[in-house]
């Protein structure tokens, strides 16, 4: 099975409601970061990438219609490059600035808690150091890795394959772009900041 999507957005830009979206357009699943919690043989894949180790993009992740979030979106171009007819899906906030506040209420917050096993701490440094930025409790330095890798994609994705979306865009540039038609239903719109920090014990943590 071939990616026809490749998500080239990071995480916190709307990308697991983008998940459930992409599922229902493509009738197949999407892999996202959550996906890496039920494969915990991936882990040492991505830390492997991260360190410049050769992947066989066509073959890894198996059994996937598209790819969204953290760590597909720091592979964008590898992914794009082995899935040649695939979309590339640039997800973003409105802003810079709401891009910060969610991911540093949310995912970095998880990460500076430690609690993770050696292996998924090993290939988030990877990912992070190598892909982004070490430093990702630093705003500056977190807001300038994600506007470098936003104005990347931009700079250098094929134009007659990308398609820019943020939360609030709905069904219809993923549609345009895929040929299917507009489901008669809602957006799907899930993991919020509140449901995420419910979901990740981090309640009463400031």
């Amino acid at each position: 099975m071939t990616l026809k999507v490749v998500g080239a957005g990071l995480g916190r830009t709307g990308t697991h409601s983008l998940k459930l979206a992409l599922e229902r357009l493509l009738d197949g699943p999407c892999y996202h970061m959550i996906e890496v919690f039920g494969h915990p043989e991936h882990v040492d894949v991505w830390r492997r990438a991260a360190e410049g180790d050769a992947i066989d993009w066509s073959a890894f992740p198996e059994g996937y219609v598209a790819s969204v979030d953290w760590p597909g979106g720091s592979f964008w171009r590898e992914m794009a490059d082995a899935n040649p007819d695939a979309v590339i899906l640039l997800s973003t906030r409105s802003s810079s600035d709401a891009w910060w506040k969610s991911a540093s209420d949310t995912i970095f917050q998880v990460i500076d808690g430690a609690g993770l096993n050696p292996e998924w701490a090993a290939m988030i440094e990877a990912i992070f150091t190598n892909r982004f930025t070490a430093d990702v409790k630093n705003k500056d330095a977190a807001i300038a890795a994600y506007d470098r890798h936003n104005d990347d994609v931009r700079a250098t994705a094929d134009p007659t394959r990308l398609v820019e979306w943020s939360p609030g865009d709905g069904w219809e540039p993923l549609c345009n772009a895929l040929g299917v038609p507009v489901p008669d239903e809602p957006f799907p719109h899930v993991n919020t900041t509140e449901e995420f920090r419910a979901m990740a014990g981090l309640d009463g943590v400031s």
